[in-house]
Parts: structure tokens; C-alpha cells; sequence
């Protein structure tokens, strides 16, 4: 899959974005975890059948939009879009409700309630119940797109869609299926996975009800077929670990004039270095070096869009004292020179 780099101010687009749906006071939201999220801010009906709501949560950090389609009665299809570093709910829902999560971009984090915590990369799926993971969602990156199907099992299994009636397909089995014990099930990106949810994200607005029935089914049918026995899972982390690697992380971008090695971040911080390496690539999908390669591009290229600083200036400003290494770096992940790049987005 092609990675999709954000390098302008995504928040600013974010907002642009609540602010075309148009004003309106909060009303009253059918059942929904997004209910009882912290810093939500409205909810804005776009249909007077209760089909489609956009709820706006204003996070401590930044913007989120989730948009909710009651797909069948049981079952939600649910739009994320966050540029943020997290968001949090009041409280958790029960236990008969199953979360399936499509992460599209950007990494999306969950730390269930043994403590542990899991991330998804772009393409993967997990699957969850509802009540077994704290109540938030982290993203690394500061950037997630993805998609959300909740179920109420018992409600689905009693009204199954209409497909699903005719295969004899038992839905109330999932949670033993994915979730037994208190698990959370990964599946790690590929074509089957693509193939369901890459039309999702580019659906016309005049097919999208009889489309949404048809993907979610197409869902629901494969994933009765997985043989979860045969899936690689995903490596968990624990909740220490994943909080020093977090505090590793603010520690390099906090001067990317410093850099230093990972023998010295793993006696500062006292953690053995292969986790150190294992962790941060899970959390952040990408090794130490290659993560700090790109985001030293990422902020330097900030700074050719918005500041006068000179390349050779902005250069040392994020970590490069020698200005030929920087352009080679910056060719490297921008795909043109920082000259070129500066004078295709002048005045942005």
C-alpha cells in the first residue's frame, strides 16, 4: 500500500472540514460509544431517519470527526478521521458489543484492560469487545484514517442481515471466535482485507446505503472463514514499556540537533536495547533511524513552506550539519530537492 505522508497542516484541513458540514447545537444521539467521548462537541444529524451523524471531538491535542452510519439495526459503519494524538470516552460500553477496526493511514493504538497494549499499521485489521480495552484511542503518528464496524452481537444475532440469514452463520460465535479470554484479534494487512474495505473509502454518496449492506456482509461472511489458529498475531507490548518508549520519543524530537544512539537512550532510560528497537517500531511502525530520517524531512520541509530561513539553515536546524547529506536525505523521502520543494509551495 502506498503511504500517503502528511505534510501540511492537517488540522487546519480538519477543521475546514467540520466547519463545510455547517453549525448546529448538539441534539440528542442514538446509542453510541462516541457518546460518551471527552471533548465531544456536536453532533450534527445529516438525515432526519438517524442514518448518518458526524460527531466533532475537540481533543486535548487537536481535531477528530467520526461519522456514523447505522448501516442494519446492531450495526454501525463508522468514518475516523483524526489529527491528534489520542482521544478518550467517560466510560465503557458493554460487553456485547464487537469493535472491527480497519486502520487505512496513519497507526492507531489500544491498551487492553490486562494492561498490555497492541498497534495497528496501515492495512491491518483487530477485533475487540468493546469493554475489554480502556477507554481511548491512541495515535502515534498524529494521523489516523480508518474504519470502524461496532456490533451489537445479541441484537445481529437475533436480526442477522438478510445474506447472513440464508448462510446460517452464527454471529454471537465471533466474540468465542476472536476474542476468547479477554484477547484482541490482529490481522495483519493483506489482499482480502484490501479488497473489503478499499472501496469504502471512495464510495459516491448516492450508492452508499445499498453499498455499506453489501461490504458489511462481505465482512461478516470472511470473517466467519478465517481459521484464526492459521493468523500470525501481532506482537503485544506492555504498558511500562510502551510509556518509556513514548518518553525515548518526546526525548528525539524534542532537539533535532542531538542525536543520540541507542546504547545511550538505553541507559538513560534504563530499558534493554532490543525492546527499545522492538517497541518503537511497533508504536511508531518504522525503526529508530529510519522514523527519525523522515520526521527530520517532514519538519525541514515545514520550514521551507513557512519560514525565509535559508536550506543550509534549516538544514542544521534539524539535525544535518553537512548541507549535501541533508538533500540527499530530503530527495530521498520528498522525492525532490528542498529547492525544488520551496519554490513549488511558495506562500503556503
Amino acid at each position: 500500500m502506498e503511504k500517503t505522508y502528511i505534510i501540511k497542516d492537517a488540522r487546519e484541513v480538519l477543521a475546514h472540514k467540520f466547519e463545510s458540514l455547517g453549525a448546529m447545537e448538539r441534539t440528542s444521539m442514538s446509542e453510541s460509544p462516541i457518546t460518551n467521548a471527552k471533548g465531544l462537541s456536536a453532533a450534527i444529524p445529516k438525515d432526519s431517519e438517524g442514518y448518518c451523524t458526524v460527531y466533532k471531538l475537540d481533543c486535548s491535542d487537536g481535531l477528530g470527526l467520526m461519522t456514523v452510519y447505522q448501516v442494519y439495526p446492531g450495526i454501525q459503519l463508522i468514518y475516523n478521521d483524526f489529527e491528534a494524538a489520542g482521544c478518550q470516552w467517560d466510560s465503557i460500553t458493554g460487553s456485547d458489543v464487537l469493535e472491527i477496526n480497519h486502520c487505512r493511514e496513519g497507526r492507531e493504538g489500544s491498551r487492553l484492560l490486562s494492561g498490555t497494549c497492541l498497534y495497528l499499521g496501515e492495512g491491518d485489521l483487530s477485533i475487540h469487545t468493546m469493554d475489554n480495552c480502556a477507554p481511548e484511542m491512541s495515535f502515534p503518528l498524529r494521523h489516523y484514517r480508518g474504519i470502524t464496524v461496532a456490533l451489537n452481537l445479541s441484537f445481529v444475532s437475533e436480526h442477522p442481515p438478510e445474506i447472513l440469514s440464508e448462510t446460517g452463520v452464527d454471529i454471537s460465535s465471533f466474540k468465542e471466535k476472536f476474542c476468547a479470554n479477554g484477547s484482541c484479534f490482529i490481522m495483519r494487512a493483506k489482499n482480502e482485507i484490501e479488497h473489503i474495505f478499499s472501496e469504502l473509502y471512495s464510495v459516491p454518496d448516492r450508492l452508499q446505503r445499498p453499498y455499506f449492506k453489501l461490504k458489511v456482509q462481505e465482512l461478516l461472511l470472511f470473517l466467519s472463514m478465517v481459521d484464526v489458529a492459521e493468523e500470525k498475531q501481532r506482537e503485544y507490548y506492555t504498558s511500562p514499556q510502551v510509556e518509556i518508549v513514548k518518553q525515548i520519543h518526546r526525548r528525539l524530537i524534542s532537539d533535532l540537533q542531538e542525536r543520540p544512539t541507542i546504547e545511550e537512550l538505553s541507559k538513560e532510560f534504563l530499558i534493554n536495547t532490543a525492546t527499545l528497537k522492538s517497541t518503537f517500531k511497533g508504536i511508531y511502525g518504522e525503526p529508530i533511524g529510519t522514523y527519525m530520517k523522515e520526521y527530520r524531512i517532514k519538519q525541514a520541509a515545514s520550514l521551507l513552506r513557512q519560514t525565509q530561513a535559508t536550506i543550509t539553515e534549516i538544514a542544521n536546524k534539524v539535525g544535518y550539519e553537512n548541507q549535501s547529506k541533508f538533500a540527499a536525505a530530503f530527495r530521498d523521502v520528498m522525492k525532490i530537492t528542498p529547492a525544488e520543494y520551496r519554490k513549488q509551495n511558495i506562500g503556503e
